[in-house]
This record gives structure tokens, sequence and C-alpha cells, in this order.
């Protein structure tokens, strides 16, 4: 890491701490534990270093807010339609997928997100 400051290690290592999928505010209300002076523009602005560093991916779902995580290998998601809560989907990414759509349209694919909805098993319940 470039400029390795306390604010943007407090962040880093609440999102590698298993903390995942956490909006900006989420992020910013857990850190001034550790930070109480911490602002939620600090936050943001460590949030893009982190993202352009390659440290922290950001998840733009079917969602009007971001979220973060640490997690930067390719994955898919799930989000509960009730609660909220997004959660990683254990299964492996479908390359083939980007192949076939590449082939079908001409276009030079890079990668795909995959977002499944429902309900969580808490909100199954």
């Amino acid at each position: 890491m470039n400029r390795q400051t306390k604010q943007r290690r407090a962040i880093l290592n609440l999102l590698r701490r298993g903390y995942y999928h956490l909006t900006a505010d989420q992020i910013h209300d857990d850190v001034r534990k550790e930070i109480p002076n911490i602002s939620k523009g600090t936050v943001y602005r460590n949030l893009k270093v982190l993202r352009e560093l390659g440290l922290v991916s950001e998840l733009s779902l079917n969602d009007t807010v971001s979220r973060f995580e640490a997690n930067r290998e390719s994955h898919y998601h799930f989000q509960c339609e009730r609660c909220g809560r997004v959660f990683d989907v254990d299964e492996p990414i479908d390359k083939e997928l980007d192949r076939r759509i590449a082939k079908r349209t001409g276009f030079k694919i890079s990668y795909h997100q995959l977002e499944f909805r429902g309900l969580c098993h808490n909100c199954q319940q």
C-alpha cells in the first residue's frame, strides 16, 4: 500500500475481518469505534484509494448504495429481498459464459457480475 494511514488500515482491517458487503456509512460507523473523529469524507476517500490499489472491491448491485469487501476473488452474490443483506455464493465463476457471449456479440468481455435474489434463511422463517 502506498501511504499506510491509520484510517486506511482500520478500514481494510474491518473488511478483512470478515465484515463483507458493508456500505461506506456502515464502515464509517464501525471505524468510529476505533477512530472517533474520522469523518465520512475520509472514509469515502480511503475506500476510493483502497479500490484503486486493488485491495477492496466495490459492489454496485441492484441497490442504491455501493458496498465494499476485501475479497478480491471473482465470485457471485446473493441479496435478500427482505432484509437487504448480501452473501457470497460459493459457486465457481462460469468463464464459458463470457466466451459464449463474446462469440455471439463480438464484444470483448473482461468479466461479468451475477447477482441472485430471494430470501435468506432468516427471512424465510
